[in-house]
């Protein structure tokens, strides 16, 4: 394109220098020489204002790329919440079974000594005060979610969906840059579910969020236990790179 404008241009400069010249030239008469330098000039605009249509939607295909790369990041993240959820779900179908199988056994056995009642569980309801603050979360209502967890795991502490409670209050409360209360949910969730396969990401944000409030010793002795515990893990394998470099 520009170098279409070049051509043009330097046309217009020859026909205008060959017009400048004798009469005794006689290469164009005046009116030959206005109408083809108007006819140029005609084409130089035309080609200038293809070429700012050209830039144009050079730009807009480029916040279109933009915005489709906003919209992919977006949608992994709603994925990742959606796959913890059918984990979640999953767990508490088998929870649900084991403890329908533990009943059916406690009911076989003679009956032991009188023991302290423990309050009883409304699953459903479980349920439900999880699922909200879940919903908060997913609003990206951050203080409200990690409150909300809390308060959830209060009250059903061994309750089938407290992993993930304590979890997702650990990522609420980063959110919220409350780092000293995401280390505590996140070090009790790997110490109470080691075997969880969140639990080496968990270690990993529990040193970063120690990291964010200065607590370098904690820090360190976390990646130390990642690095050991789940040494075949991505995790663990750069937690042993950030400790060669501390």
């Amino acid at each position: 394109m520009r170098h279409g404008l070049a051509s043009r241009f330097a046309a217009v400069g020859a026909l205008l220098l060959a017009v400048s010249m004798p009469a005794r030239a006689g290469l164009f008469d005046d009116e030959e020489a206005r109408n083809r330098i108007e006819q140029l000039r005609a084409e130089v605009t035309d080609l200038g204002k293809r070429a700012d249509t050209v830039s144009r939607n050079q730009i807009d295909f480029a916040n279109q790329v933009e915005a489709i790369k906003a919209d992919i990041a977006k949608l992994r993240g709603q994925i990742e919440v959606l796959t913890y959820e059918l984990e979640a779900a999953q767990k508490r179908q088998k929870d649900f079974y084991v403890d329908l199988d533990n009943r059916l056994r406690k009911l076989e056995q003679p009956p032991a000594e009188a023991k302290p009642e423990v309050p009883k569980v409304d699953p459903a309801q479980e349920t439900r005060d999880y699922e909200a603050a879940l919903a908060s979360l997913k609003a990206a209502k951050f203080r409200e979610a990690a409150n909300a967890f809390l308060a959830f795991i209060k009250t059903y502490p061994t309750g089938s969906l407290a992993a993930s409670a304590h979890y997702w209050g650990a990522y609420a409360h980063v959110q919220a840059r409350d780092h000293a209360g995401a280390a505590e949910l996140f070090g009790k969730f790997a110490a109470g579910w080691p075997g969880d396969p969140r639990a080496p990401t968990a270690l990993e944000n529990r040193a970063a969020s120690l990291d964010a409030i200065k607590d370098v010793k904690g820090a360190r002795t976390t990646l130390e236990q990642l690095a050991e515990k789940y040494p075949n893990s991505d995790e663990g394998k750069k937690a042993r790179l950030r400790l060669k470099k501390k």
